[in-house]
């Protein structure tokens, strides 16, 4: 249950100490988050950069550092006991145990040499687990600053208008959507499960931002568009990609899985009054500021959290996502899942229906998997495959494992269904896309 009380309606001029307290460190939560600079030559957030001079400071020691989050994860539902909880819960604790194994040969070299070639064991630990294990405790001793001081209730007063009719989400979730399109979807769920943990989003609202906002970073999505030859695109790519993964996810709220999903709370974002909104919103912020915890306190609850979700992650990251790279590479199993998509892509007459749909398919075990598989298409089917390795949200290699690390109750089952829903409407909308972005000349 949430400790926060009603916001005051007391007219009082608030003290200077309390505006302070409300707009130093959200500022600089905004700044480390939302705010490009350019150091050695990158533009990037400063999160980033702090992530990435981590790295350089560890050297090669940012693999054993990797292995230990991972070792301490394995670990961790047999000293909590939450392994015994459900055969799901005893499955992942399974396979966090061989994400040990996959990371011990990551490091070491040991093994198949078909293990060992770029697209397998190395992207898997190098790109993916190794930033990961760094952004996410790095991440969250900063996220500190955005959600503890007044500025998630501010916002969330503001945006009520656009973010309840549209997303049936309360204005906060908007910080969610800009965490996870701005720095990482593992920070977006870090925000997401404290703020349902504190009573203030339903098990609904909670299972919409994390599987419809909660998609992976801009800076990641570069790193797709250079696989796929569409820099040259990049500012349609970005917008269009964040206009249709968010659009899908204001159709997937309305139908099940999502819409049937317990919706009560306990701490219910406040409503502004017909014309008050600013000052509703400015009294909300400071009411919450005025009661927020010492920034030690609040950093060390945030680290400890991030810390946790960080060492659920990786193991799974490893084993998942070295499991589905293996059967993208040398199975059929996504070629036929990939038929379930073929018409809501064959209906626009896209030469490569039946490889973009595939493709398509492989990205549930690995977001990347697709650009991967599509490097050489066309330019509408590679336009396409980009909008839905991120629209797509879920996959097996990493955001799966993170959503179901929190306490947002969704099943494994009931994610697949998500999955599939945004997938085909995906396809649906970003084939045409392409065409349009084509005949613009790009």
């Amino acid at each position: 249950m949430s400790t926060r009380t009603p916001v005051s309606t007391s007219s009082r001029r608030p003290s200077p100490a309390v505006v302070l307290k409300l707009l130093l460190p959200s500022l600089l939560g905004v700044l480390i988050f939302f705010v490009p600079l350019t150091l050695g030559g990158k533009t990037t957030i400063p999160l980033d950069h702090m992530v990435t001079g981590a790295r350089a400071l560890l050297g090669e020691a940012s693999g054993l550092y990797a292995l230990a989050l991972i070792v301490a994860g394995a670990l961790y539902p047999l000293y909590k006991g939450s392994w015994r909880r459900t055969p799901t819960d005893l499955i992942f604790t399974l396979l966090k145990f061989a994400g040990i194994a996959t990371a011990v040969l990551a490091l070491t070299g040991w093994g198949p040499a078909f293990l060992h070639t770029p697209d397998m064991l190395p992207f898997l630990f190098d790109k993916l687990v190794i930033p990961v294990g760094l952004i996410v405790p790095i991440g969250a001793v900063f996220l500190a600053l955005l959600i503890s001081y007044g500025l998630l209730e501010l916002i969330g007063v503001l945006v009520q208008p656009v973010m309840r009719p549209i997303w049936r989400t309360p204005g906060r979730s908007a910080i969610d959507a800009v965490a996870s399109f701005v720095g990482s979807y593992s920070i977006g769920l870090l925000i997401t499960n404290r703020v349902y943990r504190a009573g203030e989003y339903s098990a609904r609202e909670a299972a919409i931002i994390a599987t419809g906002f909660s998609t992976v970073s801009a800076t990641f999505m570069i790193i797709v568009a250079k696989t796929l030859d569409l820099m040259s695109a990049w500012n349609a790519y970005f917008w269009l990609t964040l206009a249709i993964t968010f659009l899908v996810t204001a159709i997937t709220v309305r139908i099940p899985p999502l819409a049937g999903m317990d919706d009560t709370k306990t701490d219910p974002e406040p409503e502004a009054r017909r014309g008050e909104r600013l000052s509703t919103a400015w009294r909300t912020g400071l009411d919450v500021a005025a009661r927020a915890p010492s920034l030690p306190a609040s950093v060390a609850l945030n680290f400890r959290e991030g810390l946790v979700m960080a060492i659920s992650i990786l193991p799974s990251i490893m084993s998942v996502g070295l499991a589905g790279l293996l059967l993208a590479k040398y199975t059929p199993v996504f070629e036929w899942l990939g038929w379930l998509f073929y018409p809501f892509v064959a209906v626009w007459g896209i030469p490569e229906a039946a490889e973009l749909a595939q493709a398509a398919a492989a990205g549930l075990a690995e977001m990347f998997l697709p650009a991967l598989l599509m490097g050489e298409a066309g330019f509408v089917a590679r336009f396409a495959t980009g909008v839905v390795s991120v629209s797509a949200v879920l996959f097996f290699s990493a955001s799966i494992p993170c959503i179901l690390s929190t306490s947002i109750p969704l099943s494994v089952g009931r994610i697949v269904v998500v999955w599939f829903l945004r997938v085909a409407l995906s396809l649906l909308l970003a084939v045409p896309t392409g065409y349009l972005v084509q005949g613009l000349g790009g």
